[in-house]
């Protein structure tokens, strides 16, 4: 595995593959690899000949409140792990790589509605600074197909529009997410929780599956109150020990609210749990 940090270094070793007629698949991260990262890179190796990891924890996509100096730093557990995952390449730049003209200066990619609702809502910002950083770097590793945990699902589609809108050549692969025995999405900000708000995170999963199901017998009986639904979704998470911060139904295609016809739907949710902001959803499909 090469491990570049200049992007000269990177197109020079891009360039080889091209010759080559290798495809590449690339992984975007920010580090601090679980197994729910390694998936994707798994995914990648499936589908490209060669499978590129970029780690940089993008400074633009924390808000001012948020824990960018905290972010977990394992560099030599990341590169351990890609390379018995079988990455050809791991590209490290620094930020002013990324942003040479600096944050301040640096032109900005905004996704319209996908960025404002659900998590663009108390996270405002963020989604312009990950489209920003994951358009520079789709420019500098040019890569056939990206792979994109669901766990992060507005962060997937905004993603998707992105590449739709700009006509940009590459291919956005959704992976699904990866969970421990108990139900919970593993995620970086698992490791913030305490061993027994470990226990009760599992809970969220737990509660998409009532919600689904609650609504699909709802939708299919064409009996109850779907409001209703979430409000209870609400109450279980209050008494749970969470502090929510939404629960919503919503199609899968493009996260707006659903009308009837709509079967692909898409149950979301995030919550506080102590210190610590989690999210998850459940894709799922109603008979009309």
């Amino acid at each position: 595995m090469k491990i570049v940090t200049q992007e000269a270094e990177l197109h020079s070793l891009l360039s080889r593959f091209q010759r080559s007629g290798l495809s590449c698949g690339f992984v975007p991260t920010m580090g601090n690899l679980h197994a729910g990262h390694l998936a994707l890179v798994d995914a990648a190796a499936r589908q490209c000949d060669r499978v590129i990891v970029s780690i940089f924890v993008n400074p633009m996509q924390f808000g001012q409140d948020e824990d960018l100096e905290d972010y977990p730093d394992t560099p030599e557990e990341d590169e351990r792990a890609l390379l018995e995952h079988g990455v050809a390449l791991l590209y490290r730049p620094r930020v002013d790589d990324i942003y040479p003209t600096g944050i301040k200066l640096q032109t900005r990619v905004v996704v319209p509605e996908l960025s404002e609702i659900l998590c663009g809502l108390s996270r405002p910002g963020h989604f312009t600074g990950v489209a920003t950083v994951v358009n520079r770097l789709f420019n500098q590793v040019q890569p056939d197909m990206a792979f994109f945990g669901k766990k992060d699902y507005q962060q997937y589609l905004i993603i998707k529009k992105m590449v739709i809108d700009l006509a940009m050549n590459l291919k956005v692969i959704g992976v699904e997410t990866v969970r421990l025995d108990s139900g919970l999405a593993i995620s970086s900000r698992n490791n913030y929780l305490t061993d027994s708000e470990l226990i009760q995170a599992a809970e969220l999963n737990r509660l998409l599956l009532k919600v689904a199901e609650r609504y699909r017998e709802n939708n299919e009986s064409n009996t109850g109150n779907n409001e209703k639904i979430i409000e209870q979704g609400i109450d279980q998470l209050k008494a749970g020990g969470f502090l929510p911060d939404y629960l919503s139904i919503r199609r899968q295609s493009d996260l707006r609210e659903p009308i009837a016809g709509d079967v692909n739907l898409i149950v979301l949710v995030a919550a506080w749990l102590g210190k610590t902001r989690l999210i998850d959803n459940l894709e799922f499909s109603i008979k009309v």
